[in-house]
């Protein structure tokens, strides 16, 4: 094996890496970029790692060969509870609260390991919250766990781990939370496994908050030697989309090293004994508590039905100025409420765009406003008040919409999405039958329903599934986007069915 690859190559490897996959390797750090090069380079059968560089650069590379680089560029050292601080603070002050909050109100809990590499990490929080919630089962907690790399997720999916993850864990915990195995590993018993949802999640590339992956909403993110591999501008828009993806209060974790000022300028930092936490403050408030209407949809379906504006001729110009009148340019239109509603919550303004939204649809009754914009309004506002954590609002507003527009598929797609959240599983499945029903081409039911009969072990269900919604994704090119997928493209869908589907093979 040729170990020297020239600084030219590693230059053109750097700018690729940081391209496809959104890793960052200044020149301080090729020689690291170089090291793991050389691995790769042996697993794709090269005898040169510059000739493999040269490959990589030149070649069509297969979505699979970037996962194969990526799972050694991303090599992930982890161990139960690492970093005890932050478990410490978790368990004693963090968790408590939120625990507290939400017991007498909608028991709900979010929490979101972003860059989980080999999976110990989501089930040391697995683990803290059985041992914290007596009544853990009348919950519904989600733990999302994503990495960039399948390879780790696919081992964190398996749930088997060598003495070598455990190092500082007491012998009581691995002898009550883990089962021992005839070759002397240990396995995360099933009713762990089953509290963590595993997922393909591109940091830099891919859309989130989301409810298409389940990234709204989140009271935790835990996002640890995760950023120390991002340039200044990408580490800028991660934080922003984290900012993003909690709900006002909720709580960011990322390693000692990789505190920035782009942190600082979204989150204000709480310190504990140990480790410090950064915390989403309110965004700024509507002007005052607003509420939203009582059903509109019934009403508005007596109402008479306004003429056809097909009985009045438009032209097809603006009609030229009378003599004498000079004639001055139209003004821009003013956005409608949904435009505007629609901008902030981009903006992740979710308060003010419901307050938007809601204050348009109270007025709706005694004006002219076609039942499909009511529509519209009532859906982005189910999806608002999703990202609110307010799922009871959601789905009552996810019921207005589909009654404003009842073969839609894409609106019992969203319903769907908000039971899921819930843990309403049996109704979710429901509602995307519902959209398979109205709407086969629908590629995101497919996608959903194989996730869920994936974690419900129907393996063969799941797979039928997923190869339809592979199918439909072959009809679309690489970089068309996904209707109703709020900016992922057909290939990084069909990249993370991939990965999801071999994450939830256990050996």
């Amino acid at each position: 094996m040729t170990h020297h690859i020239s600084d030219h190559l590693l230059s053109r490897l750097s700018e690729f890496v940081s391209s496809q996959m959104g890793l960052h390797f200044p020149e301080k750090r090729w020689r690291d970029l170089e090291r793991r090069t050389i691995h790769a380079a042996r697993e794709f059968g090269f005898n040169d790692a510059g000739a493999c560089v040269q490959w990589l650069l030149s070649s069509q590379v297969s979505r699979a060969e970037i996962e194969i680089l990526a799972s050694h560029l991303t090599i992930g050292e982890t161990y139960f509870f690492r970093e005890q601080g932050s478990f410490d603070a978790l368990e004693s002050r963090i968790l408590p609260e939120l625990i507290s909050s939400r017991r007498e109100k909608e028991r709900r809990l979010r929490i979101w390991s972003a860059g989980c590499s080999s999976g110990e990490e989501p089930y040391s929080i697995a683990i803290l919250l059985r041992k914290m919630i007596p009544d853990l089962e009348q919950w519904n907690v989600t733990i999302l766990a994503t990495d960039i790399n399948p390879r780790a997720l696919g081992k964190a999916a398996a749930g088997i781990y060598s003495e070598w993850s455990f190092r500082g864990v007491p012998q009581w915990m691995k002898d009550r939370y883990f089962t021992r195995r005839g070759d002397g590993r240990l396995e995360v018993p099933y009713a762990l496994r089953k509290m963590i949802t595993f997922a393909n999640l591109n940091l830099v590339e891919d859309s989130y908050p989301s409810l298409v992956n389940n990234t709204n909403a989140m009271d935790i993110i835990f996002c640890r030697n995760v950023l120390m591999y991002f340039g200044p501008e990408q580490i800028n828009r991660v934080t922003v989309n984290f900012h993003r993806s909690l709900l006002d209060g909720g709580w960011l974790l990322v390693s000692p090293c990789e505190t920035s000022s782009a942190i600082s300028a979204h989150f204000d930092a709480v310190t504990f004994p140990g480790a410090v936490f950064y915390r989403k403050g309110g965004e700024r408030k509507p002007s005052a508590a607003f509420s939203c209407p009582a059903p509109i949809v019934e009403a508005l379906a007596h109402q008479p039905e306004m003429p056809s504006h097909d009985f009045f001729p438009i032209p097809r110009e603006p009609l030229p100025p009378e003599i004498g009148e000079e004639e001055s340019p139209h003004p821009p239109p003013e956005p409608s409420a949904y435009e505007e509603a629609l901008t902030l919550h981009r903006q992740g303004h979710y308060a003010l765009a419901a307050e938007t939204l809601c204050s348009f649809l109270s007025t709706i009754e005694t004006t002219d406003v076609p039942l499909p914009i009511v529509g519209k309004a009532a859906a982005l506002l189910a999806q608002l008040f999703a990202d609110l954590g307010n799922l009871a609002e959601a789905l009552r507003w996810s019921g207005e919409a589909i009654a404003a527009d009842k073969l839609n598929g894409e609106l019992h797609y969203l319903r769907a999405t908000i039971f899921q959240e819930q843990g309403a599983i049996d109704d979710a499945v429901a509602s995307l039958k519902r959209a398979l029903y109205l709407d086969h081409t629908f590629v995101l039911t497919h996608f959903a329903l194989g996730n869920l009969c994936q974690r419900q072990g129907k393996n063969k269900e799941s797979d039928r599934h997923f190869d339809n919604a592979l199918e439909l994704l072959r009809t679309h090119r690489d970089d068309d986007p996904v209707p109703g997928g709020e900016g992922m493209t057909a290939g990084r869908l069909a990249e993370i069915i991939g990965s999801t589907r071999a994450a939830g093979r256990r050996p």
